[in-house]
């Protein structure tokens, strides 16, 4: 027999399913100029993830056509071009394809987009529905998930999520020593290790979301620690395709749980990092976390939760924006996240001619060098 949880989550799913069909398209319409390098970004996510062919099959379809027609983002994420210098300065360093540039020479012309590929925005819906896919496995929509659109799957991890804080856990879980391993010891905290090898990974993990109030360790069978979200990630974990972390106070109390995916060349690309109740890590434990992950080899990969405090892999390493001082860290501000770019203390000219390039709005109020500022204000 259903728990009254399981039942409500299979109607749900019921009825979305129900509704998928014999309806018109569920994805808008916008001329977006980077289209295919959109799509090729997200199949190559798709594959360094090692996501399942179905996952990688929805993902490349609904995923896209909503990325396409319907996501909402401030720029840079989403922007409108309008102007050749715009269009210049996003395609750079192609040239820009003549039947943009026609079009732009067109008074009335229909308008045109472009979606920054590795847009934070984009990364961190993207993480949501790679969690929700994953998740599917022993659910109505397990084999059908071509019959779901992405506001629907969007939709049902609001749901499932919203569910999760409201039902209590069914009995305390204990911490499982075995199943971790201090991996970094700090003066307040230590982060541990989830071991993939051990066979009480999955208790540790129910533990873990017990304190935490996410979805890292809510199994769909609480007695087996089988099904749900917890199978998405235990089973990447236990494939060692994933490394999960928990940094953890003196008193033995999780703060912050990380999640990493392994890439090719064996080093982390940093996934999610979360606080309590799915929320950014309270300040106060930000210089440990950032030291924990200056201590791990990760690639250049920033992760959505990480922008959101502050934090970006530098090509010196892991900092906070106001902390980059050398102009190499500057220059990769500017050029991937410069939506941060006025967080930068003194940013050196050549920054700010790259950043005026990208996002000239977010330059608004800074102090710039006098050309850089003339040449802003002109394009304004």
């Amino acid at each position: 027999m259903q728990a009254p949880a399981a039942r409500g989550q299979a109607l749900v799913e019921g009825l979305v399913m129900a509704a998928a069909t014999g309806r018109a398209s569920a994805y808008g319409a916008r001329d977006v100029v980077n289209a295919p390098a959109l799509k090729q970004a997200i199949a190559r996510r798709s594959a360094q993830r090692g996501d399942a062919p179905d996952v990688a099959a929805w993902l490349a379809n609904h995923f896209f056509r909503y990325a396409v027609g319907n996501l909402d983002a401030p720029e840079p994420a989403l922007a409108r071009i309008a102007s050749n210098a715009q269009a210049r300065s996003l395609f750079a360093p192609g040239p820009v394809p003549d039947w943009v540039a026609g079009r732009l020479r067109q008074p009335e012309g229909d308008a045109m987009w472009w979606v920054a590929p590795d847009g934070a925005e984009l990364l961190a819906m993207e993480a949501k529905l790679v969690e929700f896919l994953g998740a599917r496995q022993g659910t109505a929509l397990e084999g059908k998930l071509q019959r779901i659109n992405c506001r629907q799957a969007l939709a049902l991890w609001n749901a499932e999520h919203a569910a999760f804080e409201a039902r209590s856990a069914a009995g305390w879980r204990e911490h499982q020593p075995g199943a971790v391993a201090t991996r970094w010891e700090g003066e307040a905290g230590s982060v541990l290790e989830l071991l993939g090898s051990s066979p009480l990974l999955r208790a540790e993990m129910a533990f873990e979301s017990q304190v935490m109030r996410h979805c890292l360790g809510q199994f769909s069978d609480r007695r087996q620690l089988r099904g749900g979200y917890g199978e998405h990630y235990a089973a990447a974990c236990e494939a060692g395709k994933m490394r999960l972390f928990s940094y953890r106070g003196r008193n033995g109390h999780a703060h912050i749980t990380i999640s990493a995916n392994i890439v090719a060349d064996g080093r982390l690309q940093l996934d999610q990092i979360k606080g309590k109740h799915n929320r950014p890590p309270v300040e106060r434990y930000h210089g440990e976390l950032l030291a924990f992950l200056r201590s791990v080899d990760s690639d250049l990969h920033t992760p959505p939760d990480a922008l959101s405090m502050g934090m970006v892999r530098l090509p010196s390493g892991w900092a906070m924006v106001e902390d980059a001082r050398g102009e190499a860290d500057q220059l990769f501000i500017a050029h991937h996240f410069p939506a941060l770019f006025r967080r930068l203390p003194a940013p050196s000219v050549l920054a700010q001619w790259i950043a005026a390039a990208r996002a000239p709005e977010q330059l608004q109020g800074m102090a710039l060098h006098p050309v850089v500022a003339h040449a802003v204000g002109s394009a304004a």
